[in-house]
């Protein structure tokens, strides 16, 4: 039976950059991923400045379109234009970046097989065993980063969401919608549905148009994004490979590893409250698991679990922030927009995405009266179930 250090299940962000950093550090690494690549996932496709920092090595190849400002508005109000002219997001497209990640740990050394289907997950006290193909596969350690509706964080009971959002997306040739307006700029449209925005982000030769909110709102995704196109100007007609998907929220409760398990990514629900990104996440998650990976295989630690603790404590303050501000803008969007479009604001976030402030502690240093009110508003809106707390 072969055995590996590490088997990867999952060959999106987090999983390949995982198996990339595995397979550097001399790890015998398995990736599996159940589907032919190239493959699409439905995705705005944006990597932040804060999430490319994390790799390590560069995008370009893939990159369609750096944003280096945002326009938004509330509920089709007036528009407000934020930016500095430094990049804030390099925009590409899950085809391509995930292909990319996946190409690159292979040529560091990972065993990358597409098209297997993970069939069973059993983990023990010594190792885990995979049947993916009809084929038995052991190794050491294995980290889950199959996604939402994986199989790994449901078999290995890791996991558990506190809500779920979702977003139905389509992209729209230029032809259709014009270039000019668009290139290096990602459009917000705020407060139309609860729990989320809709969007319309820049790729190479087209758009990608979007709406998402909470789970309830599911059955009237549809209905928002013909509103959304209507003020474009957009045919629903015009709109190529609609697909909708979900958007895990984590619990802070939720277990990420156990004994020579761990899960990543989306897997373990690792995404951001307010904007629904997840790569910061996946990218982090990722490094950590290698990291503890790494650790358990050279007898510093007995299990992958000191993975799941420093993941949390990392990320802990910025999403309680981030649930806080998205209560906010569901509860007094009015309120909320005023002073987030405020140029001191605005400057502070930009930092964040760009990387250049860890995390909401950072701008501690920073703060005034527009920041301070912000805070105090998610502070009064709260998160959802009252799950996050300030760190």
């Amino acid at each position: 039976m072969p055995r590996y250090d590490a088997i990867i299940v999952g060959a999106g962000p987090a999983g390949s950059t995982c198996a990339y950093r595995l397979a550097s550090a001399g790890a015998s690494v398995l990736l599996l991923d159940r589907a032919r690549f190239p493959r699409d996932k439905p995705c705005g496709g944006g990597v932040t400045g804060r999430a490319a920092r994390l790799l390590p090595f560069q995008l370009d190849s893939v990159v369609e379109d750096v944003v280096t400002s945002v326009r938004m508005r509330l509920r089709f109000g007036s528009w407000v234009e934020r930016g500095s002219g430094e990049p804030l997001v390099l925009m590409t497209q899950r085809v391509r970046l995930d292909a990319y990640l996946a190409e690159r740990a292979a040529a560091a050394g990972a065993d990358f097989r597409d098209g297997a289907k993970v069939e069973a997950v059993k983990a023990g006290p010594e190792g885990v065993e995979v049947t993916a193909g009809g084929e038995r596969l052991q190794a050491a350690a294995l980290v889950g980063a199959d996604g939402v509706n994986g199989v790994c964080a449901r078999t290995l009971a890791l996991g558990g969401n506190q809500a779920v959002g979702v977003a139905l997306e389509g992209n729209v040739p230029y032809e259709r919608l014009g270039a000019d307006g668009y290139r290096g700029c990602a459009v917000l449209e705020l407060g139309l549905v609860p729990g989320g925005y809709g969007w319309v982000f820049p790729k190479a030769d087209h758009a990608n148009v979007g709406i998402g909110g909470w789970e309830r709102e599911g059955p009237h995704l549809r209905e928002h994004l013909r509103t959304l196109c209507a003020a474009y100007g957009i045919s629903p007609d015009d709109l190529e490979s609609l697909r909708g998907y979900r958007l895990p929220l984590r619990s802070p409760r939720s277990t990420l590893a156990r004994g020579r398990t761990a899960i990543v990514g989306d897997a373990a629900g690792l995404v951001d409250p307010i904007s629904g990104d997840g790569m910061y996440e996946a990218f982090l998650s990722g490094q950590l698991a290698s990291e503890a990976v790494v650790d358990l295989l050279d007898g510093r630690a007995a299990s992958l679990e000191p993975y799941g603790e420093r993941l949390s404590g990392l990320l802990g303050t910025h999403l309680w922030a981030s649930w806080g501000v998205k209560a906010a803008l569901d509860r007094f969007p009015r309120t909320t927009f005023r002073l987030a479009r405020s140029r001191i604001v605005w400057r502070t976030v930009e930092k964040l995405v760009r990387g250049e402030i860890e995390d909401v502690r950072g701008a501690r240093g920073l703060a005034r009266p527009p920041l301070k009110a912000l805070a105090a508003l998610a502070r009064v809106a709260g998160d959802p179930g009252g799950a996050y707390r300030q760190a």
